[in-house]
């Protein structure tokens, strides 16, 4: 085993030469078509929108700022210019139940023109009833019938009269009715003479007038029904002259619309209803005292047709994106207005939700807005199920609801909705509602990243290209793009990959486009990227500065020269606001006789996280196996994150704890000027973490404050060496030998750089060279098993006694 060396400056940025870059600039280059190195998600995505059977509805997954809305829009405007435009959706007044109004699905462009058709025929009503009530044929055949009915009480008064006349009655017509009173030589007897008649013939009188009386009113008996009949014929009259000035008008309507059965069905309702309610036509309805209150217009409401969808200006399928997926914004609502102190409402105050928008076509959709809207989820559901659009408010899903209210006729659904989404809402909605599984049998997977090859980056440079065209931003020079694609790659903390995140890059260009115009240049130079990369940090770096200060004046305890037992540098990462730096942290280790329990002191106060106590727990097995496989391990040793107020998660620390550890217990003292980074398993192999980069320079950044030496550096997995794409302040001063990065692949790597003494190899008898540490740690835990052994025999000998063994030195029991 050699002692490890530092890594090159080549090997710790992946720099991109922008000589080969196979352009000059941007203005050569052509935009890229689809998403970038998004090929699956395409694929998967044409899929669902090709697919034509239920259930094929489209999740798309990924992080925002990746261009998943504009990609998803771009599909469906794709498939939707080859489909049919779907029909107009009206509501209308519904004559046979007043409650439901009536759905009519209309051609597109055909519901506006209804809408204007019926509104001109309801004027054209307005016109022609009154007219064809004042025309002289109508009142001559009223005049007709009024004289027919006040001519038969005349008769029946003329035939009694002449009754009475024969029997020698005079009738007498009196302002409060009809009398009867004998008659002699051609006068009226006065009652005194009529006394004075024989009683014989006053009876008989008496008589005749009593049947004049009974015939008189067995006559005007049939007055009542005279009346019902001349209203009957009024009404018919009515009925006829209203039919000979509506059939004309409505006939004409219902030409235009023979084609569409429900459409001529409902103008046969409109026309019976017209006819039967004509004196809503007859009265002046704008000048009376409700008319003025209500607008005029109420009566003739029930004739209007509430065009909810219009379609009139469509090409092709509707693409609807709903950016507040509420209930009512979903499904519709039905409004209400304020009408002589109550709240009232009718067919043309119902509104259409975005699902009668996109009926026909496709619904956009965002995962997190539908799950924060209170049953916005459930609605969509269940008109996907049920394939139909019913209107309900929120009361009335959870029955809250009360008193009468319009129940819409609903609506067929037709139409393919596309959720999008991060993982985590949905895979957590994915483990709670089965029905994801029906319903949306597609998902399109957003990758975060691509390889970085020669062509990606000419991809990607495509991709720079979109963006500044789309933005109008000045071209980019090759070395522009050259330094995008490296801070793309550091984007993604690994130097062999890209960030398909197109927000943070429009980010970018949009920062350094600014420093170009500050510049007056027409192009934007690769240190116009950097200054923009520079004031970003700038920007978000004032905890940063504020930790540093505090580490630079002693505050927080970080040494970077000499050398310590039992201490070493780790590495952390911090993280505020999506900004992530590096901060070094003291960690600290004891070692003592005891029963082979490492303490770790963060757990204990419950400030370690799971993962760092696991982590903690692979020490006290790595001890076990290296060092004491035949002989018990009795040790007792305690680690801790000095100056550690927060929690502490992750296992990266595993490896500089465990090096705190065999420092202590070799007593090799660990350079100070090192600092580290790294997870550890059981068998002493060095792992992978995370944040490598940011680590890396957040320790360099307190090493260049308080001077450079050429002795300080980093130890880092050698597995992440593919993920360096560190700042080129730092790769410069490695270059120049004043600051280093060096890979190691086991615990016995990270000892020798840190203590300058090889960590030594068992041998065949698990014995480890003289003179090396881990030879320092064999001896030291075989002194503590001897220590521990004796100490139990002095306590088990003091225990067969009847008193207590005095209190004795271990050592001096040897």
């Amino acid at each position: 085993m050699s002692e490890p060396k530092p890594l090159s400056a080549t090997e710790l940025r992946r720099r991109c030469d922008s000589a080969s870059l196979p352009f000059e600039s941007t203005l050569e280059l052509e935009p890229l078509d689809g998403p970038l190195g998004q090929e699956r998600a395409v694929e998967a995505a044409r899929l669902a929108v090709a697919m034509r059977r239920p259930g094929y509805n489209l999740f798309v997954l990924g992080p925002s700022g990746f261009g998943k809305h504009a990609f998803v829009r771009q599909i469906l405007d794709e498939a939707a210019s080859s489909r049919d435009v779907p029909p107009d959706v009206c509501y209308v007044f519904d004559f046979s139940a007043t409650a439901r109004p009536r759905a009519l699905l209309i051609p597109a462009g055909r519901g506006r023109e209804l809408s204007s058709d019926m509104d001109k025929l309801v004027e054209d009503l307005r016109a022609a009833i009154p007219a064809a009530f004042e025309s002289d044929d109508f009142r001559a055949k009223l005049a007709r019938i009024e004289d027919d009915l006040r001519a038969r009480p005349e008769k029946v008064f003329h035939e009694v009269e002449e009754q009475a006349k024969q029997a020698g009655i005079a009738m007498i017509r009196l302002p409060s009715g009809v009398g009867f009173a004998p008659v002699k030589n051609g006068e009226v007897l006065a009652p005194d003479e009529f006394e004075k008649l024989p009683e014989a013939e006053r009876k008989i009188l008496e008589k005749t007038v009593s049947g004049l009386q009974a015939a008189l009113q067995a006559g005007l008996r049939e007055l009542p029904r005279w009346g019902k009949q001349a209203r009957e014929k009024v009404r018919e009259l009515n009925r006829e002259v209203t039919r000979y000035a509506v059939d004309q008008l409505v006939d004409d309507v219902s030409q235009r619309y023979a084609d569409l059965p429900k459409v001529t069905a409902y103008l046969e309702a409109v026309r019976a209803d017209v006819v039967d309610n004509v004196d809503a036509f007859r009265r002046d309805e704008d000048k009376s005292p409700l008319g003025e209150l209500t607008g005029g217009k109420r009566p003739f409401q029930r004739y209007s047709v509430n065009l909810i969808v219009d379609h009139s200006a469509a090409t092709g399928a509707p693409v609807i994106y709903d950016d507040r997926p509420a209930i009512d914004s979903l499904l519709g609502r039905i409004e209400h207005r304020a009408e002589l102190g109550a709240l009232v409402s009718d067919f043309t105050l119902i509104k259409g939700g975005s699902l009668h928008r996109a009926s026909g076509g496709y619904l956009m959709l965002d995962l997190k807005q539908l799950l924060i809207h209170p049953h916005a989820w459930e609605a969509l559901k269940r008109a996907l199920f049920a394939k139909e659009i019913r209107i309900e408010s929120l009361g009335q899903m959870l029955g809250f609801s009360a008193g009468a209210t319009l129940d819409p006729e609903p609506v067929p659904l037709d139409l393919k909705v596309v959720v999008i989404g991060d993982r985590y809402l949905f895979h957590l909605l994915a483990e709670v509602d089965a029905d994801i599984g029906e319903l949306f049998q597609v998902v399109a997977d957003f990758d975060d990243r691509i390889e970085r090859t020669s062509d990606n980056d000419l991809a990607y440079a495509r991709l720079v290209t979109t963006v500044a065209l789309r933005d109008g931003l000045r071209p980019l020079g090759r070395d522009a793009v050259a330094r995008v694609l490296e801070q793309s790659a550091r984007t993604t903390g690994d130097s062999r990959k890209l960030s398909t995140r197109v927000r943070d890059l429009a980010n970018l260009l949009h920062e350094s486009e600014h420093y170009a115009s500050e510049r007056r240049s027409d192009w934007i130079t690769a240190a116009d990227v950097e200054r923009a990369v520079a004031a970003r940090t700038r920007r978000q770096d004032r905890l940063r500065e504020r930790l540093h200060e505090q580490i630079l004046r002693d505050t927080l305890l970080i040494d970077t020269s000499g050398q310590k037992v039992g201490q070493v540098n780790g590495l952390s990462v911090l993280e505020f606001g999506g900004f992530a730096f590096g901060m070094p942290t003291r960690i600290t280790a004891t070692a003592r006789v005891g029963d082979g329990k490492v303490v770790d002191i963060e757990r204990e106060v419950e400030l370690g996280g799971a993962l760092h106590s696991k982590g903690v727990l692979i020490l006290s097995s790595y001890f076990a196996a290296r060092y004491t496989r035949h002989i018990p391990l009795s040790l007792s040793a305690s680690l801790v994150f000095e100056q550690s107020y927060a929690g502490v998660e992750g296992d990266s620390a595993s490896l500089a704890e465990l090096c705190a550890l065999i420092s202590a217990l070799s007593g090799a003292p660990v350079k100070q000027s090192i600092a580290m980074t790294g997870s550890v398993n059981q068998h002493g192999v060095v792992q992978a973490i995370g944040g490598v980069n940011e680590k890396i320079e957040g320790f360099f950044d307190i090493c260049r404050a308080r001077g450079l030496t050429g002795e300080q550096g980093v130890i880092i997995p050698k597995s992440n060496v593919p993920h360096l794409m560190l700042r080129p302040d730092v790769v410069a001063a490695c270059e120049a030998q004043k600051f280093a990065v060096y890979p190691v692949e086991s615990v016995d790597d990270a000892v020798w750089v840190l203590t300058g003494l090889p960590a030594g190899e068992a041998g065949e008898d698990g014995d480890f060279p003289e003179d090396t540490v881990n030879a320092r740690v064999l001896e030291q835990l075989i002194e503590f098993a001897v220590i521990g052994e004796s100490f139990g025999k002095l306590v088990k000998v003091g225990g067969d006694g009847d008193d207590e063994p005095e209190t004795q030195d271990p050592h001096e029991s040897n």
